[in-house]
């Protein structure tokens, strides 16, 4: 059983959370039930035949459908529909516990950081496949000699204001999503930090890290981001 929480104190403020929707009928009812109080939820069903959206709905999220399929249109669409100052991103495969994102949101409500990221430490076995994580450690690297960024993980939990993320002008919408918006981000000389977040087995099969292929295509999509995005003057490729 799962019982992931987060000891911060959570006060209600205005935040939405993206939950990018892919057949997850049996996560959700854990995943929406650790959205921090206040807080809205906004499931992005990406085409799911499970009754997903249906789920979703009833338990009190908010269901937006996105019907080009991919990781990054999922997530673009609900960052668009989002209204709330501050912004969160988590899967919805019970991998991640949403309730985690309470410090994120309180460091860049208190402008300290404007990106915060979740460094992903496996909880349970199975819960990272090794291929995943040696994929993730190949990109990390990749990142932090294109960014000079000392980042350990490119994992989806993450906070940040909704106005500059969306100024940010992302368009990858495959698996490229999350690392595009950190090297823009990088780019734009944003303070982006990294915070250590317990990751679990996640419920159901993965669509992309579950298998060497999903991962394969997961890198190679946010390789193509690395070398699409031109540096900023004074880093380094």
């Amino acid at each position: 059983m799962r019982t992931v929480t987060t000891d911060v104190e959570v006060t209600d403020v205005e935040v939405d959370v993206v939950l990018p929707c892919l057949d997850e009928a049996e996560a959700l009812p854990w995943v929406l039930a650790r959205v921090p109080s206040g807080w809205r939820a906004i499931v992005v069903d990406n085409g799911s035949t499970d009754g997903s959206p249906e789920i979703a709905r009833a338990l009190g999220a908010r269901v937006v459908h996105e019907p080009r399929r991919g990781f990054g249109a999922a997530c673009h669409a609900g960052l668009t529909a989002a209204t709330a100052d501050v912004v969160c991103f988590c899967d919805c495969d019970a991998s991640l516990d949403p309730g985690q994102l309470a410090p994120f949101v309180q460091e860049v409500r208190a402008g300290t950081a404007d990106l915060v990221l979740g460094r992903r430490r496996p909880s349970g076995r199975g819960a990272w496949p090794a291929h995943a994580r040696a994929g993730n450690l190949a990109l990390a690297r990749l990142l932090r000699r294109r960014t000079g960024l000392r980042l350990h993980d490119l994992g989806p939990l993450r906070a940040a204001r909704r106005e500059p993320l969306l100024a940010l002008g992302l368009t990858d919408r495959r698996s490229g999503y999350p690392l595009e918006m950190v090297v823009r981000a990088a780019d734009a000389g944003w303070r982006i930090t990294e915070h250590d977040v317990p990751y679990l087995p996640r419920t159901g099969v993965s669509k992309v890290t579950g298998t060497w292929r999903g991962t394969w295509q997961a890198v190679r999509d946010m390789s193509r981001v690395l070398n699409g995005v031109p540096a900023r003057e004074g880093v380094a490729r």
